[in-house]
Parts: structure tokens; C-alpha cells; sequence
């Protein structure tokens, strides 16, 4: 799908749905956090949300001391929804607004996030793409927080196919500059109370 499909797609389901009324919305991103609270220490660490969309793991994150928080997306209308929410505390957060497989990251992070981006790569193209970026954003010793849906989750998403994994499956995809450390299944209930099986993955960059 090319940077404008995907693009114009997003932003559609943003605008008609709303925040909340997405499948994957989150009141309180609580595994996320915990996964993140677990490997960094978050008034010191900097963090990028790939996919961050309007989720509203930023907001807990500031609310927690993070000062280095940049939230990527392709769909302005999600950047803007999150920002629109956020207020005047918006500008405590860098916003991206862009393909992850097409941008160029000019700095490097503690902490990759990713809840439910990357399994909507289904070219082998666009993850290769994605793992170069990732490869290039991480500090060595830093961290990697990836949520795909599990195995036994859903075969499609917002009308998209995606790619199911288990840890071990997502460890080999994203390749040997990067360590399995600690995976989390957990059962996410949609706003229309239907369940959907995720895992996260623990990964760490290497650093030789």
C-alpha cells in the first residue's frame, strides 16, 4: 500500500470513528506502561510511539515525568486528535507525522514502542523498511516494545490484513541485532466488548 492509501485510510478512520470508537483504543495503556516502567526509567528515558496514532500512552508517560517523548504517525488526523486532547501540555511531546518505513530517524531513543503497527506489514519490503528504521532509532542497550496480534488473534483489522505472531516468530523477523528478553500475552477487549489476543514483545538492542 503506498504512503498516500495508507495515509488517507487512517485518517478516515480516525475522523469518522473517533478516538474511542477504534478498535484498538485503550483508556489506560497499562501493559504498555508496565512494560516500559520494567525496562527504563521513565523521568530519564526517551521514548518514540511508532503508530502512537491518538492512544493515550503519551499522556500517562507525561504524566509519569517522561521529558523525551515523540509520538510518529502517518495520519495527522490521530496526531491531531491527541494533540487536541492534551492541550497545552502537547508541546511537552515531539509529534512525527509519517510513514515509519519511509522516515529517517535523526537521533536515537532508550525505548521503541509499537502497539500494533508492525503487524499490518504484510510486504516483506515495508518490514524490512521498518526494521532498518528500528535497528537505526535504538541506542544499543535500549529497548524495543512490540505488540502484534497473537497467533489466535484476528486475521484483519480496519479492513487490513495483518501478520500474527508469536515472540519467538517476531524475535527471528526482526533479526539478530535485537534479543528476545520478556513477551506478555494479553487479552485486549475492544470498545464493543469483543476480545482480541495480542502479545508484546520484550526486545534489546545488542550491543556489539
Amino acid at each position: 500500500m503506498q504512503d498516500e492509501t495508507r495515509r488517507a485510510h487512517w485518517d478516515k478512520a480516525y475522523q469518522s470513528k473517533g478516538e474511542a470508537g477504534v478498535s484498538w483504543f485503550e483508556d489506560a495503556p497499562a501493559v504498555s506502561l508496565d512494560l516500559i516502567r520494567r525496562h527504563v526509567t521513565i523521568a530519564t528515558a526517551s521514548l518514540i510511539d511508532v503508530g502512537g496514532g491518538a492512544s493515550r500512552l503519551v499522556d500517562a508517560l507525561l504524566d509519569e515525568g517522561m521529558k523525551s517523548v515523540t509520538v510518529l504517525d502517518l495520519s495527522p488526523a490521530a496526531l491531531d486528535a491527541a494533540r487536541a486532547r492534551l492541550g497545552l501540555r502537547a508541546d511537552a511531546a515531539h509529534w512525527v507525522a509519517a510513514d515509519v518505513t519511509a522516515w529517517r530517524p535523526d537521533r536515537t531513543y532508550d525505548i521503541w514502542h509499537d502497539r500494533a503497527a508492525f503487524h499490518f506489514l504484510t510486504d516483506p519490503d515495508d518490514r524490512a523498511a521498518y526494521i532498518e528504521r528500528l535497528t537505526a532509532a535504538v541506542a544499543p542497550g535500549g529497548y524495543a516494545v512490540i505488540a502484534t496480534f497473537a497467533p489466535d488473534g484476528p486475521e484483519r483489522c480496519s479492513g487490513l490484513p495483518v501478520v500474527r505472531y508469536d515472540p519467538a516468530a517476531l524475535a527471528e523477523v526482526i533479526g539478530p541485532s535485537f534479543r528476545l528478553v520478556e513477551h506478555v500475552k494479553h487479552q485486549h477487549t475492544t470498545p464493543w466488548n469483543s476480545t482480541q489476543a495480542f502479545q508484546f514483545s520484550v526486545l534489546q538492542r545488542v550491543t556489539h
